[in-house]
């Protein structure tokens, strides 16, 4: 064997190790977003998962093994405050060297405010395109101090519905972000993660013009959602639910809401109203008895799927099958 394969084969070892140690600790909060990373990481690493799909990212207590992937994260993508203020804390403590991405607070995204009441009439929302006043979302400065607002009922919520990853135009926005700050972190593999951006961009756009097709028979038919998570999807496909059961955040709701939306079920023959499996499921029985409306469950996070690289697409895909199907 020549001399100079020798060093040449040692060279080439000690680079792929090193590019291995370097291959970014990432972390993301809900399982959609895991899913999003883990297409641009494909082929380099697998990002950390911190709220299991079968848990409310509402309500969800940090175990200790989700404190150790934070602490040890050097990126952390997560929705933001909106949709766990309660994550901000343990993020700034916990993850206080990582770069972190609160992806409601990047460019180029339509944010919507909560829709407000059980049938969705209260309110006057607006979209907030582009975040033009946004500067570096990085470590969220300027948001430190989000002030919350009381909602209909006493409760709390933030600023904007958080549900935005229903959106596959905001899907596809992310792709970009997350492609562009793993490269800032592992600029080596820049080229695979800017390439698996445009792969899972051209997914998406199939995705989308597949659902479209899929929900073309039902765009004048009337549904109730079980919580308002879901306006982004209507937005983007041209759909338009009648009233949610419980809030934004997915709360229970008062007697007083659960019998609003009842009477609409029965006054305007509502056909669908939806679950979830993360929720009670008694309240969509309470809202449906005595009608002739039928149910079906959607899954806003994918608890029944595997986390990882098709769990988007086949969230996506699940929520207008099932949907279409409930008719």
């Amino acid at each position: 064997m020549s001399n100079k394969i020798i060093p040449m084969a040692t060279a080439l070892i000690f680079s792929a190790s090193v590019a291995a140690a370097d291959v970014p600790k990432a972390v993301a909060d809900i399982a959609p977003v895991h899913s999003l990373v883990s297409k641009i990481m494909n082929g380099v690493g697998r990002p950390k998962l911190i709220i299991p799909a079968i848990n409310s990212p509402h309500e969800y207590q940090l175990k200790p093994s989700n404190a150790k992937d934070i602490e040890d994260a050097n990126v952390i993508f997560w929705i933001g405050e909106d949709l766990t203020p309660w994550l901000k804390k343990a993020l700034s403590s916990l993850g206080e060297d990582a770069t972190k991405i609160g992806l409601l607070d990047v460019d180029g995204l339509n944010l919507l405010d909560f829709r407000e009441g059980a049938l969705f009439e209260e309110h006057d929302h607006d979209d907030h395109d582009d975040h033009d006043d946004h500067d570096d979302h990085d470590d969220h400065k300027g948001h430190d101090d989000h002030d919350y607002h009381k909602g209909h009922e006493g409760h709390a919520h933030g600023d904007h519905d958080p549900h935005a990853w229903l959106s596959p135009k905001a899907a596809k926005v992310w792709l970009n972000v997350i492609a562009s700050k793993l490269s800032e972190v592992d600029p080596d593999n820049a080229g695979i993660y800017f390439a698996n951006a445009n792969s899972a961009k051209q997914d998406l756009d199939v995705l989308s013009a597949e659902i479209n097709a899929m929900l073309d028979p039902i765009r004048d038919k009337k549904f109730v959602v079980f919580h308002d998570a879901y306006q982004y999807f209507e937005k983007d496909f041209n759909i338009s639910a009648s009233g949610a059961i419980s809030l934004g955040d997915a709360t229970d709701p008062s007697p007083s809401r659960l019998a609003e939306i009842k009477k609409r079920v029965v006054d305007e023959a509502v056909q669908c109203v939806l679950a979830e499996p993360q929720y009670n499921a008694g309240l969509v029985a309470a809202v449906v008895e005595g009608t002739d409306a039928k149910t079906t469950v959607v899954d806003p996070l994918g608890a029944k799927l595997e986390p990882g690289v098709s769990l988007y697409d086949d969230l996506i895909r699940n929520l207008a099958t099932n949907l279409a199907k409930c008719f």
